[in-house]
């Protein structure tokens, strides 16, 4: 036995095809979103040296997180000037993954891809 399709029938299964595909995307997002919040987000504002992040210098305890959220139209970084941590490109718009302050002391930073934004992360006991 053949079966038939009115065309109302074809246009309604194909709707639902449509709908189930795109049902099947996945979050194509290559930013990393915090799953928590930071106890201290230090905001990217601009590319103009020690003024490009605010607060500046940022204080936080040992073993809280900090984020950095990047305010500014282009892509930057925040990375410990000795190493102590590093960000990653955080886009305009976006937040870093949280990092970790698992030591006490003064560590100077800087963006990676413009090396004049400079800011201090001050991690007391």
């Amino acid at each position: 036995m053949k079966m038939r399709w009115s065309a109302g029938s074809a246009l309604l299964a194909v709707l639902l095809l449509v709908a189930m595909v795109a049902g099947c995307g996945g979050d194509k997002s290559t930013s990393p979103t915090p799953t928590k919040k930071a106890d201290v987000t230090i905001e990217i504002v601009a590319n103009n040296g020690s003024n490009s992040f605010s607060p500046n210098p940022a204080t936080v305890q040992v073993g809280q997180t900090v984020a950095w959220h990047n305010a500014h139209s282009m892509t930057h970084t925040a990375t410990a000037n000795e190493g102590a941590f590093s960000t990653g490109n955080i886009g305009a718009g976006d937040t870093s993954a949280l990092i970790t302050m698992d030591a006490a002391g003064t560590f100077p930073y800087h963006c990676g891809l413009h090396p004049a934004m400079v800011g201090t992360l001050q991690v007391g006991q």
